[in-house]
């Protein structure tokens, strides 16, 4: 499963930037998508974007926990169980079928963003951080 956060925000984006990240549905900063299995469309706008979002691959624990306290249920008299939804996703439904809207907004990072990294020097958040995105966004819950 990949997760994709939004972090730098809407001035002063070039027109194909923003069209890709409102396909994507990050359409604000500090909301973030997971893809349960990313298509090779869906792999190419997130290497578009390397420069505005931080990706990874999130864990299942991590992912539970998001969906606990962030998941927003398009009918809110139903309620949802965040280990059986994960399971689902897992195995291809969507989102809206699962009665779960398809992104999650998010806190700022407590303890900050270093953004260094987008001028190449330091160890900032822009673009792939592997196995480091689970500790993002265990800080933006």
């Amino acid at each position: 499963m990949m997760c994709v956060i939004r972090i730098r925000g809407q001035v002063g984006l070039r027109k194909d930037i923003k069209e890709t990240l409102h396909r994507l549905r990050l359409r604000r900063k500090y909301a973030c998508i997971v893809l349960p299995n990313p298509t090779k469309e869906q792999l190419g706008m997130i290497k578009k974007l390397k420069d505005f979002v931080a990706f990874g691959k999130i864990n299942k624990e991590t992912f539970v926990k998001l969906l606990e306290a962030r998941g927003q249920p398009i009918d809110k008299s139903k309620k949802i169980d965040a280990k059986k939804v994960a399971e689902e996703l897992e195995k291809g439904k969507k989102y809206e079928e699962l009665n779960l809207k398809p992104f999650f907004r998010l806190h700022p990072p407590r303890g900050g963003i270093d953004s260094k990294k987008h001028f190449g020097v330091g160890k900032g958040v822009l673009g792939d951080n592997k196995e480091k995105i689970n500790d993002l966004i265990e800080r933006m819950l």
